[in-house]
């Protein structure tokens, strides 16, 4: 039996204490940011609620944007009725956040990141927006199914794109290989 080394896990620990650290520190600081304009809508959830609109209007859909001034959301109206409301977690930020942690946490800072990490925002971004889309659709058409979708279903696809990023990123472009990694 192999003796227990804390020097073996000390990568490990030292990755998991950084991305914890800027997971935490960053969410606060985005949490500062968006209750600084409640009850509003804070700008990010605005923009990713009217980049939502003209995604809609590519596609034929008159919608348009329209802030709650009681509540910090954004809704989507299409033909004077309200289809959809965008909070602040649906912007994407906080998921954002968790693909940056993992980026930064993983490795040094070094043009290759510098370039990565704009293309995985940019690809998050894009598929932010096209699960807000596809939500827009489920409820004008199956709105029995929007809790599921919501919640459960387009959730755990982001999460798989950061996976697949994250994985793109350790294989094809971080200099630390993991250990049989070619």
């Amino acid at each position: 039996m192999k003796n227990f080394s804390i020097k073996e896990f000390k990568p490990t620990i030292l990755f998991l204490v950084k991305f914890i650290g800027i997971y935490v520190v960053a969410n606060l600081l985005y949490g500062w940011y968006v209750t600084a304009y409640t009850p509003r809508p804070d700008p990010a959830t605005q923009v990713v609620s009217q980049h939502t609109a003209s995604t809609l209007q590519l596609f034929g859909w008159p919608a348009i944007t329209h802030d709650d001034p009681r509540k910090p959301t954004t809704q989507i109206v299409c033909e004077g009725k309200s289809v959809l409301a965008i909070f602040e977690g649906c912007n994407g930020i906080n998921i954002m956040i968790i693909f940056l942690a993992f980026l930064f946490a993983f490795g040094p800072v070094n043009r290759t990141l510098l370039w990565f990490a704009p293309v995985g925002l940019l690809i998050l971004h894009a598929m932010n927006l096209a699960r807000i889309v596809l939500l827009f659709w489920v409820s004008l058409y199956l709105p029995k199914f929007m809790y599921f979708t919501h919640k459960y279903f387009f959730t755990a696809i982001l999460y798989v794109v950061v996976f697949v990023l994250w994985v793109w990123w350790v294989r094809k472009f971080s200099k630390i290989r993991p250990s049989g990694t070619p």
